[in-house]
C-alpha cells in the first residue's frame, strides 16, 4: 500500500493540477448562492486536485492509467 502512495507527478502534471483545482474552487464558491450541490461538487473536487498537486501524487497513475502530463 505504501508504493500506492509514492509521488507519481513531475512540475508539469503538477502545474496543470494545482490551476485546475483553483479554477474549481473559484466557480464553486461563485455557484454557491445559484446552485449549492453542483458547487460542493466543484470545491470537493477542486480541493482533491489541489491536494494531487501538493503531494505531487495522482491517484489515476497510481491505479496504473497512463495520462499524459
Amino acid at each position: 500500500m505504501k508504493k500506492f502512495f509514492l509521488p507519481n507527478l513531475q512540475m508539469p502534471g503538477r502545474l496543470v493540477r494545482g490551476v485546475g483545482g483553483v479554477a474549481f474552487v473559484a466557480v464553486g464558491v461563485g455557484l454557491c448562492g445559484r446552485n449549492l450541490p453542483v458547487a460542493v461538487v466543484l470545491i470537493l473536487s477542486g480541493a482533491f486536485m489541489l491536494f494531487e498537486a501538493v503531494r505531487g501524487w495522482c491517484v489515476m497513475r497510481a491505479c496504473g492509467i497512463k495520462t499524459k502530463l
